[in-house]
This record gives C-alpha cells, structure tokens and sequence, in this order.
C-alpha cells in the first residue's frame, strides 16, 4: 500500500552509483527512510528534487522486511534556497538534522519536532549567523523531548537563566533579540554541552562548526 507524507530532506547518501539513500523528517510517520532508484541519473525524476533542506510532498512503498523503503514521487514545497548563500546557515542547520537523528527513534510520529525544524530553517537566513541560534534550537528540542534543565538546580547566573528561558519559551524574533554578553554566552555554551552530553551522550560533531561566531 503506497504511503504519502508531507516531508522535510535531513539527510542523503549514495546507496548505488544511480541510486540515493534518503532521510526523511516527517510530522505523522516520524524520521523515514527512502530509496531513490535512479536518482542519480541525468533522466531521473528526481533529478533537481532531493537536496538537504527541501521539504516535499512524497509518496513511497512500505518495505516489510526493513525500514529502506521504495521512494515513488517527489513534489517540491520549498528548497530553503537562502541558506545556500551563507556557508554558516548550512553547517547550522546540518548540526540540527544530526542532533535530531541521534535523539529520535525512526517511524514514530514527530509533529512538534517537524514544526520546529521547519521554523528553524525558515528563520535562519533573516539574521546573521550567531551561536544563539544553535543553543535556541538545542533548548527547544530538548524542551520537546522532556529534557529541559531544572533551573532552580542549576548554579547558572541569573542572566543566563533568564536567556534559557527565552530560548525555550520565545519566538525566533525574540530569540533573534538576545544580545548575551561574551561572559554570558560563553556559560551557556559550556552548560549546553555537559547537558547534552549528560541527556543524549555523544554530540554530534557538526555542533563545533556551527556554533563557531
């Protein structure tokens, strides 16, 4: 039974010299993964619509022995074309789809986590790079999962705690907003990092590149 979604490209791979292993972000099936046959031809069907970053409509075939399933169409919603203007936007917005993959299971439905990464992305492009934008989407995800810090036990200054607590609660302009001080900004960084190693385990590796000022 062919399946449809509406679907945002985390991440993709060769799975042979024609064909693509696709990795899918998805509200009500969760993380999905697709093979596109072909899709590295010159007169595939998907040739120009399978990129990091588009969000599609698509349509695919379960397979019922593993969870590389068969990719049937592609109808392109958005390519996110602004972040390929700025180096840092993308090496942002790879660090998120990673820190997703590592911290959702596939298949499950992720509908908060979709709208956010969706926002993330959209929201990117309309303010230089800054490592805030990092550490507001770690915070929102994390608030997502559960895992928001308990302030109260924390030994942050209360600047900081005040920042956290924009960076869960607020809008991306308000995010946008923030102008920590280098002291600020630099507790927060080292508090993000033993909190995520403590609650997800390794980070990912893009997380250095992307919060690079």
């Amino acid at each position: 039974m062919i399946q449809s979604a509406t679907g945002i490209i985390l991440r993709t791979r060769p799975l042979t010299d024609t064909s693509l292993i696709v990795n899918w972000l998805t509200p009500e099936q969760g993380r999905v993964s697709t093979a596109a046959k072909g899709a590295r031809g010159n007169k595939s069907p998907f040739r120009g619509k399978l990129d990091l970053f588009y969000e599609a409509d698509f349509s695919y075939t379960p397979n019922r022995r593993s969870d590389l399933h068969a990719l049937r169409e592609v109808k392109l919603r958005e390519v996110h074309a602004a972040l390929r203007q700025e180096l840092h936007y993308l090496q942002q917005a790879s660090y998120a789809a990673a820190l997703i993959e590592q911290t959702t299971e596939k298949e499950t439905p992720l509908p908060s986590i979709f709208e956010l990464m969706r926002q993330f992305l959209s929201s990117l492009p309309q303010r230089p790079p800054q490592p805030r934008n990092v550490f507001a989407f770690e915070m929102k995800l994390l608030n997502e999962l559960g895992l928001n810090p308990d302030l109260a036990q924390t030994r942050l200054s209360p600047g900081v705690k005040q920042i956290i607590e924009t960076l869960v609660e607020g809008d991306w302009p308000e995010v946008f907003a923030l102008k920590p001080t280098a002291a600020q900004a630099n507790e927060l960084r080292q508090f993000l990092h033993g909190f995520l190693i403590f609650h997800v385990g390794k980070i990912p590796k893009q997380r250095a590149s992307a919060i690079q000022a």
